[in-house]
């Protein structure tokens, strides 16, 4: 069975080119062999002298479904945008058809692009794999989609699901691009990855009920501020019928709260956290 692609170019507010002079702090907690946390603080280059002569980075943010990319990293991708970073989204299941009060596909498709120009997010690639089935298509498929956006986009950092998320889509994306991004390993045309990580999306990743699967472990925390949050926030409404009430995890509260509550595991003042599971240094 063949699944359509279909493919969106959106335009951030900021060209991928633009310097910004502004540094982005990034915490990596690890554990010791003697299981003691040990806080590794890392600055990105914060000058453009520093900044002279080296490229910029490119980000993929594999998903299941839109909105996804905004409730796992809808902070993190703006403050990278806002630096001159290319963030593309790859939405696996761009239609959405099995969502409780949906909006028709073109009302969709429009919250979509209205999300990803408040973000900056670069391009969109939208799949047309069916909503709530993935586990039904054939592996390759997922995966092959996956590379070739891979391909596409030089992605050098991939963001996508933690595989112990309750949402069966989530399940099989999250496996899909962990075998994907091995693609450099076998194709020279493949942009060597630099590293993979997981993120958390309120009401699935915290349902992850399965106590035999290791469940989301942060070891990775963005710090976003308050004009991140509040991006985030304005980015995930313009999805409708996404946002609940309090005391839903998809509430504005709720988002606020996680957001408070990741800062203060690492010292910051709201963060995002996510959970690497490979990184390459050369």
């Amino acid at each position: 069975m063949d699944f359509p692609r279909e493919e969106v170019w959106w335009n951030g507010k900021l060209p991928i080119c633009t310097p910004r002079l502004i540094s982005i702090p990034r915490l990596i907690v690890s554990r010791t062999p003697l299981m003691s946390w040990v806080i590794h603080l890392k600055l990105f280059e914060n000058s453009l002298k520093a900044r002279e002569g080296t490229r910029y980075m490119t980000y993929l943010i594999v998903v299941a479904h839109p909105d996804d990319e905004v409730l796992g990293a809808g902070a993190t991708i703006y403050k990278l945008s806002q630096v001159g970073e290319g963030v593309n989204v790859c939405i696996m299941s761009g239609e959405a058809n099995a969502r409780n009060n949906r909006p028709n596909t073109d009302e969709l498709k429009n919250d979509a692009r209205s999300c990803m120009s408040i973000l900056g997010v670069s391009r969109i690639i939208e799949g047309a794999f069916p909503n709530i089935e993935l586990n039904t298509v054939p592996h390759l498929k997922l995966v092959q989609f996956i590379e070739k956006a891979i391909i596409e986009t030089k992605a050098e950092v991939v963001f996508t699901h933690h595989p112990s998320d309750l949402n069966n889509d989530h399940l099989h994306t999250s496996l899909s691009c962990q075998s994907a991004v091995r693609l450099f390993q076998r194709r020279n045309d493949a942009t060597p990855l630099k590293e993979l990580l997981f993120m958390e999306v309120p009401s699935s990743t915290d349902w992850a009920l399965n106590a035999a699967m290791h469940r989301f472990t942060p070891n990775t925390f963005v710090e976003v501020g308050e004009e991140g949050l509040y991006k985030k926030i304005e980015a995930l409404s313009q999805y409708r019928g996404v946002m609940r009430d309090f005391p839903h995890p998809r509430s504005i509260e709720a988002i606020k709260g996680l957001a408070a509550y990741r800062g203060g595991q690492a010292g910051m003042f709201y963060a995002e956290a996510f959970e690497s599971a490979f990184r390459r240094e050369i």
